[in-house]
């Protein structure tokens, strides 16, 4: 058995508005066969930019409220929602709330996320 604590990794900052941790997946503490998971904290007006990827992916969110958009269709989110993502469709999700917003991530199959080091870049997102 393997256990971390989130508050163990220090993550990334994005310019985006929000710091994630790769709780399992590449270079992370713990690594599984087939997946990817993180937590991300995305400050008051902060984003996931808009990117679009090979793998399916699940939101989770924790606490705060905000707004997504998948595939071109815009809705409101909040803590306790759970929203799918099927593989290349276009996603966005934001903070609109005064205070932070937490989710979890979940994708497969295992890989690092081109989105990140174009972001990291100053690259758009699409």
């Amino acid at each position: 058995m393997e256990i971390i604590n989130v508050t163990d990794i220090a993550g990334m900052e994005f310019p985006a508005g929000r710091r994630t941790r790769v709780m399992v997946g590449p270079g992370a503490k713990l690594e599984a066969t087939n997946f990817v998971m993180g937590h991300v904290t995305i400050f008051p007006g902060g984003s996931v930019p808009i990117h679009s990827h090979e793998q399916e992916e699940v939101y989770f969110i924790v606490e705060g409220e905000g707004s997504i958009e998948v595939g071109g269709e815009p809705r409101a989110v909040r803590s306790g929602d759970c929203i799918y993502i099927r593989p290349h469709l276009e996603h966005v999700l934001t903070n609109s709330g005064q205070a932070d917003m937490v989710m979890m991530f979940c994708y497969s199959p295992k890989t690092v996320a081109a989105h990140w080091a174009q972001e990291m870049k100053g690259a758009d997102q699409a």
